[in-house]
């Protein structure tokens, strides 16, 4: 059975990937978003609160987790962060395979996966895109972002994999330090190339 191209879609922080996932639905891509899939599955009524909340008593609420309280118990305890991990993970992969099988006769089909590089999760994609800023820029971006400091972005940028490590590593690079006609064309062009190389 054939299937759709799967790209993947990363970059570090400020670098513009939202904005490039939004360019590829524009264009008629279905985008699977891993974080808005954690978010439902986290969200009021999300189907992993029972397990989280067993596994992480009083994190969670009518709201659905209580980031904060579940955060401080995670947040550089290794041991805690892969016991959550080990409940997000498969429910986010089964979330995937579903949107697969929804888009099974598409050309192109985009993976949204912001730690694509840091968590390993290249497996399975025909090829990876990473969006990419001048580190000026990335640094303007993050720090007007409501309640980001100077030490948080630096702890951030801390556990991601370089930028250039990321453009070494991947297939495509797409470039948001232009304007944005510019990338936009950069993404129409990328995504024209790879309709074509599995054309339905």
């Amino acid at each position: 059975m054939t299937r759709p191209f799967i790209l993947g879609l990363t970059g570090s922080i400020g670098m513009g990937k939202s904005s490039v996932a939004a360019m590829m639905r524009e264009q008629g891509v279905p985008v699977f978003d891993a974080d808005a899939a954690v978010h439902r599955l986290q969200g009021p009524g999300g189907t992993l609160l029972p397990a989280i909340e067993a596994a992480f008593p009083g994190t969670t609420g009518p709201d659905g987790v209580l980031r904060q309280e579940l955060g401080a118990l995670v947040f550089g305890d290794k041991a805690a962060l892969a016991r959550l991990e080990a409940i997000v993970h498969p429910a986010v992969a089964r979330l995937r395979e579903a949107f697969l099988i929804e888009h099974a006769g598409e050309p192109l089909v985009v993976f949204d996966i912001p730690l694509l590089f840091e968590k390993g999760h290249r497996e399975g994609l025909d090829a990876v895109v990473v969006v990419s800023a001048p580190a000026d820029v990335q640094r303007a971006r993050v720090l007007a972002r409501p309640g980001m400091t100077v030490e948080r972005f630096a702890h951030i940028l801390g556990l991601q994999v370089p930028d250039a490590e990321k453009r070494a590593a991947a297939d495509f690079v797409i470039n948001t330090g232009v304007p944005l006609a510019a990338t936009r064309a950069e993404v129409n062009t990328l995504l024209h190339r790879l309709r074509e190389k599995n054309p339905r």
